[in-house]
């Protein structure tokens, strides 16, 4: 089995059968550390719509929405300029669609991007989506590149890599020239193809896509596969299902695939330079003047999201937008 098979069908029953978030969970993403970065992302798309000159058959779609706080918090952003969009979410776990209905009830569900409205234009958010999709990796060898595959012949030292068959691949080739032996390179088909047919659709149809992940700026090799479970690195090949298996998002290789798509792309910035351009440290500041008691909560939960040492400088955004809208905020060099 490649490792792209493994990670699939091992995530596929992980999201399927739990709600992952929150401290009695695995992880926690940024909606649900404060509001305050859901209304950014949100003021961000009304921004971006405001600019393009209000188009009223406009739509918001969200990428693994994870309980649907991130969509509550920036729909309510969004109302505040007048912006009520048809929302739609794209998820597969029945468990977390049920939580999303509660946050979300408007909501349209959606298994894939292909039944997504083609009347209008799309604003579409991914929040730690595409580093939940599943990878490839290729192992450099004395016989050229190979993709990595998994060995579980004997079950007493667990699963084992072993390299595959060999790939004839110009781009491996040529990107990674002078790669030593044993260097992994890795490739996410299947984010690069979803970036690819959602750009094509913004590029008909209007609208534009912001993705923030963790990640990098490609080309790179390293294996970064990695399984947290209950907040802690774990084993990603012991207990196969019940482990949340990510890898770092290659921001060049998702942009390469937006212009393919024909849409203009953004810089890629650090999580906590966007959030800090976009005015985190003015609604906190409003917050707090709301509610004064929860000032130091406030001020904690910004700098978990901006300070370089927490997710300020893993996490990174990027934008893909049609070509005719503005150019937009938070990304100058």
């Amino acid at each position: 089995m490649t490792l792209h098979d493994y990670m699939a069908l091992a995530n596929q029953h992980y999201y399927a059968t739990r709600d992952p978030l929150g401290a009695a969970g695995d992880f926690i993403t940024a909606p649900e550390i404060s509001q305050m970065f859901g209304e950014i992302i949100g003021l961000w798309c009304a921004d971006l719509w405001m600019r393009a000159g209000q188009p009223a058959n406009v739509h918001y779609v969200e990428l693994g929405p994870g309980r649907g706080t991130l969509a509550a918090d920036a729909l309510r952003a969004l109302a505040t300029v007048g912006c009520r969009p048809p929302v739609h979410l794209v998820e597969t776990s029945p468990v977390l669609r049920r939580a999303q209905e509660r946050s979300v009830p408007q909501a349209v569900f959606h298994d894939n991007i292909t039944g997504l409205p083609t009347d209008g234009p799309l604003l579409v958010v991914a929040n730690e989506f595409f580093d939940a999709l599943p990878i490839q990796q290729f192992l450099r060898t004395d016989g050229g590149w190979r993709e990595r595959v998994l060995d579980n012949d004997r079950l007493e030292w667990g699963h084992r890599f072993l390299p595959g068959l060999a790939q004839e691949d110009v781009a491996l080739a040529g990107a990674f020239l002078q790669a030593p032996q044993g260097a992994v390179v890795e490739r996410c088909p299947v984010g690069e193809a979803i970036m690819c047919l959602l750009t094509q659709r913004i590029a008909t149809q209007g609208g534009a896509i912001i993705a923030i992940d963790y990640g990098y700026e490609g080309p790179a090799t390293g294996d970064t596969m990695q399984a947290v479970q209950a907040h802690r690195f774990a084993d990603p090949f012991v207990e196969p299902g019940a482990r949340d298996l990510t890898a770092h998002v290659d921001f060049t290789a998702l942009g390469d695939a937006a212009i393919e798509g024909g849409c203009n792309v953004s810089p890629v910035v650090e999580q906590g330079q966007f959030l800090i351009r976009l005015g985190i440290g003015a609604r906190s500041g409003a917050l707090a003047q709301k509610a004064p008691e929860k000032r130091e909560e406030l001020v904690a939960a910004m700098l978990r999201l901006t300070d370089p040492a927490e997710m300020g400088c893993l996490f990174k955004v990027m934008a893909a937008v049609n070509p005719d809208w503005p150019v937009p905020e938070g990304f100058a060099q």
